[in-house]
């Protein structure tokens, strides 16, 4: 049960071969027998996903018309509000602390029938690449156990990928659901910003922080993006736009007559031999398909990374200012002898961890006076720009293509200490999230010198989400041909 895809699941169920209780009943037993290697789920909601299941079966039972993905098990990231389950984004600083509301994302999922099987970890505030930033511990990539899954939605990842869950969930600010994507050997939607709604998701970076889904293959990844997705009045960024035709280009996987554009900025030194083999070989496929292929160049793409973090961290300095210990989550030091700033300043200092304090600093110090414009004002003008050259070469391309992650999966602890080398693995990712354009990362293979996976990431124009699941589909129904089957099938069993 646990190894059939979710379009394959949804059919069994319509079907009554099975109930939506014994899937879920199923995948609870996968997350009890792993999850003690893994420690992809933050919380584990086994009663409440029977009962989401039973009530699947029920409406099933009483005629009602369903979706495709009801009775499907999801895991859920833990950003998102969830009314009857903690919300804590892995930071202590929001410690069992359950939400009054649920997300637009949460509710649309429980509408579309999925059984939310529980809140995976990630990034402290999804403040990270690898998942080594949570204040509950690191989550292990299914693929090597002494490696990372990804960050910072590592805990969705790695429970797909370990088969603890046939969907998840994510968001992706600078890469969080295509690098995790890559390195687990999965595929991981960015859609374009403003396609997914960001209401009730904790934020990070209101200008980027983007919902998108993680699934084993091409097809079950847009049918959760169009659960989910379209526009909602509650989230002023939200746009007033029918989501793409993503399932329908998921089918066709076709990509004859189109025109890929490879970034000729992503590639050379600092990338793993084993990626750049990898990466080249799809694109010689991809000709082989019948795609036109052409070199396309965006030099503001070597600015996007420095903008970026100048960007990010200064939006998540005044986001994170609402937790100042007044209204919810951890409260320090209130003894009735320290004023309402001393609190504050001790709650947050026992709340938050080093890269969400780092990040705080760095964001505070971006804005301060007599430094935004020089910092702040400057990236925002990088990023302009960046949205230029997107604009520039699909004016030539219907697609870009690129190494999703400069490397595979590296060991845990390897850059712990080193937030350069940490934050080098969203090199690729970032230029999407700047200019708000859909991307997907897709397996292409595995790399010769660690056997470890590898990613194809497909960027298109805003609301060209649909090309993204066509290119990715054509690929994902070559190489598969090629393999003998997914990529999946070759990892190490846990």
């Amino acid at each position: 049960m646990i190894f059939k895809t979710a379009a394959e699941l949804g059919g069994l169920i319509a079907a009554g071969e099975t109930t939506a209780v014994e899937v879920a009943q199923a995948h609870l037993e996968r997350i009890e027998q792993v999850e003690g290697k893994v420690n992809a789920f933050l919380h584990v909601a086994a009663e409440g996903a029977l009962e989401q299941a039973r009530a699947v079966d029920a409406r099933r039972a009483a005629g009602e018309e369903l979706g495709p993905l009801a009775g499907v098990p999801i895991a859920h990231k833990d950003v998102f509000t969830t009314r009857d389950m903690p919300t804590t984004c892995a930071s202590k600083i929001l410690e069992g602390w359950v939400p009054p509301y649920d997300a637009t994302v949460t509710t649309r999922l429980r509408e579309a029938g999925l059984v939310i099987l529980g809140k995976t970890n990630m990034d402290e505030f999804a403040m990270g690449s690898s998942t080594e930033n949570s204040a509950y511990g690191p989550t292990s990539n299914p693929w090597d156990l002494s490696r990372i899954p990804g960050g910072s939605s590592g805990g969705s990842s790695a429970a797909v990928a370990a088969y603890e869950a046939p969907l998840a969930t994510g968001t992706d600010t600078g890469g969080s659901i295509r690098q995790p994507a890559a390195v687990t050997g999965l595929v991981g939607m960015k859609p374009t910003y403003g396609g997914s709604s960001r209401f009730g998701l904790v934020a990070f970076a209101s200008s980027l922080d983007t919902p998108g889904p993680f699934a084993r293959n091409v097809l079950d990844a847009a049918l959760l993006h169009e659960a989910f997705s379209g526009h909602d009045p509650r989230d002023s960024t939200s746009i007033s736009q029918p989501v793409p035709p993503v399932v329908e280009a998921a089918r066709q996987a076709d990509v004859a007559g189109l025109r890929v554009g490879v970034v000729k900025e992503f590639g050379g030194d600092g990338y793993q031999p084993g990626v750049l083999a990898r990466f080249n070989e799809t694109v010689e496929l991809l000709e082989s398909l019948g795609a036109k292929v052409v070199e396309v160049s965006c030099p503001s793409f070597d600015y996007a990374l420095s903008s970026y973090y100048l960007i990010a961290p200064s939006e998540a300095s005044s986001n994170l200012a609402r937790f100042d210990a007044m209204r919810y989550g951890l409260r320090v030091g209130d003894d009735g002898t320290r004023s309402a700033e001393e609190v504050m300043a001790l709650t947050r200092a026992a709340g938050f961890g080093p890269e969400v304090k780092r990040r705080i600093i760095l964001g505070t110090y971006a804005l301060s006076s007599g430094y935004y414009d020089a910092y702040y004002g400057k990236a925002q003008q990088v990023r302009t720009l960046i949205a230029r050259d997107f604009e520039a070469a699909f004016g030539q391309v219907d697609v870009l293509v690129s190494p999703t992650t400069p490397t595979t999966a590296f060991p845990i602890g390897e850059r712990a200490d080193d937030p350069m080398a940490m934050y080098l693995a969203d090199l690729c990712t970032i230029p999407s999230n700047m200019a708000g354009n859909a991307a997907i990362s897709v397996p292409c293979g595995l790399a010769d010198e660690d056997g470890l996976p590898v990613g194809l990431q497909i960027m298109a124009p805003v609301l060209a989400d649909d090309r993204c699941y066509r290119v990715g589909a054509a690929v994902e129904k070559a190489l598969e041909d090629r393999w003998g089957g997914p990529l999946l099938g070759k990892a190490p069993a846990l």
